[in-house]
């Protein structure tokens, strides 16, 4: 679970880095936009990144969540949830689509065309689930 403090920064920083490991055992890193979703900090891709890949593979992963300036920073190391049209209803999916990018700070002017995005760039959500929490926004 996350802490209200740890909330309370993802929820006006949205910046990050997502560490997945790769099948040769090498780390590899994204640039991620999150947003608070679902008792985790979560983004959505596209089905054929390796960051995707990599987490089917192995759900262990670290997001690094920082403010603009880099300062103040959090890490969270955890698992990753997986939502995609594999193992969710489409209406589930679309409405999580819609409430990850609002919880990004955001807000589409026409939802019809976002929802028709999703499904034809065939993007997934990854929500990462804490185990540990640290960095200075933790603190």
């Amino acid at each position: 679970m996350l802490s209200a403090q740890v909330q309370e920064f993802i929820k006006i920083n949205h910046r990050a880095v997502l560490t997945t490991h790769r099948s040769s055992g090498g780390l590899q890193m994204s640039i991620v936009t999150t947003g608070l979703y679902n008792g985790g900090v979560a983004h959505s891709t596209a089905d054929t990144r390796a960051k995707y890949k990599n987490l089917l593979r192995n759900p262990a992963c670290s997001l690094l969540v920082s403010a603009e300036a880099w300062r103040p920073y959090l890490v969270i190391d955890g698992q990753a949830t997986l939502m995609s049209a594999d193992n969710t209803d489409p209406e589930q999916l679309r409405l999580a689509f819609r409430d990850l990018y609002r919880s990004q700070g955001r807000e589409h002017t026409n939802w019809e065309e976002y929802d028709a995005a999703m499904v034809r760039d065939h993007r997934v959500i990854i929500i990462v689930m804490a185990d540990k929490v640290y960095g200075s926004a933790a603190e």
